[in-house]
């Protein structure tokens, strides 16, 4: 400490005061619930309800204050997501991963996967019974007031989320 109180560090020139920070707000310590998690799996048919049940079973866990009608949109998102990577990517990409990630006001789930092959969400075909997981997982995300995007990764792969707020855009 010097004569004057302060701590360590730079003693100001000359008699200059020291200026101090105005309008500084630190940023809030992170919340219980907030987090990334990230978990990988074989591109199998079998991974889409194992990836749904962990996404579900990690809300729970952490305490994620998210609206019930949130879940059940991310669950159906986090569906369709593994199942395009399943049925799309998994020749040149046998494994995929699933992340979580977690904020004091919203929920993001993506899937990526190793295939180059960026989708794009289909127009409604009433007389095909597939092929529109990406207009629903679009639909969805619009309807909670979240977004939605396609990304490439650095491994030439891609990277497919949505993020939705924590509360309900109905309440």
């Amino acid at each position: 400490m010097d004569d004057q109180g302060r701590g360590p560090g730079p003693r100001p020139q000359g008699g200059e005061r020291p200026t101090e920070a105005k309008n500084v707000t630190p940023r809030p310590a992170p919340l219980p619930y907030e987090g990334v998690w990230r978990f990988t799996a074989p591109a199998l048919d079998a991974s889409v309800p194992q990836a749904r049940h962990a996404v579900r079973d990690l809300l729970l866990r952490q305490g994620v204050p998210v609206a019930d009608e949130v879940v059940q949109g991310l669950l159906l998102i986090v569906s369709e997501l593994v199942t395009n990577a399943v049925r799309h990517a998994a020749l040149l990409s046998p494994v995929l991963a699933v992340e979580v990630a977690v904020g004091a006001e919203w929920v993001r789930v993506s899937v990526e996967d190793g295939h180059p092959y960026r989708p794009t969400a289909l127009e409604t075909d009433h007389g095909r019974t597939g092929g529109r997981g990406l207009l629903l997982v679009r639909e969805i995300t619009r309807e909670a007031n979240g977004m939605c995007d396609v990304e490439h990764t650095a491994g030439g792969g891609k990277v497919v989320w949505a993020a939705l707020p924590l509360k309900s855009a109905q309440v």
